[in-house]
């Protein structure tokens, strides 16, 4: 579970991410290059933010998720498919809790504290008893794995 959170708080400090990009030719002769573009790249460069990085796409990070649970789970293609599509949903499900801001951040916690129980009673669902036993120590073991990794170095 404690796994699980901390995947989801990754998903969600990634897709709360966006970029922005203007539509302005910054004085090179294209779109607005000379006029009204001139005047507004001299505004922005005066406000020095900095680029925001990409965001990644859900699919490429449920890749990544599927890839490592899929061997320790043994999960067959059909189970590999249908979870991969409950965490898909999850992880849009939180970006969207995390770009509204009309709530709170305590009731965003609470609000994906929810949704990561709803994920996990929907994952377990498609697995055997076998595999859930599986679930629950890899969902348990990845936080500290990471924590252990973090004082090697």
């Amino acid at each position: 579970m404690k796994n699980l959170k901390l995947i989801f708080s990754a998903f969600i400090l990634v897709l709360s991410i966006t970029s922005v990009s203007a539509q302005y030719g910054y004085g090179n002769g294209y779109g607005y290059g000379n006029g009204y573009g001139r005047q507004r790249l001299d505004s922005e460069i005066t406000t020095n933010t900095p680029p925001q990085p990409e965001e990644i796409p859900v699919e490429v990070t449920v890749g990544e998720i599927m890839k490592r649970m899929k061997p320790e789970l043994k999960l067959d293609a059909l189970q590999e498919i249908a979870i991969g599509n409950v965490l898909k949903e999850s992880i849009r499900e939180q970006g969207i809790i995390m770009k509204d801001e009309k709530v709170g951040q305590e009731q965003k916690g609470k609000e994906i504290q929810a949704l990561a129980e709803t994920t996990n009673r929907k994952i377990n669902e498609f697995l055997n008893p076998e595999q859930k036993e599986l679930y629950k120590k890899w969902s348990e073991e990845k936080p500290n794995s990471k924590k252990k990794s973090k004082r090697n170095k």
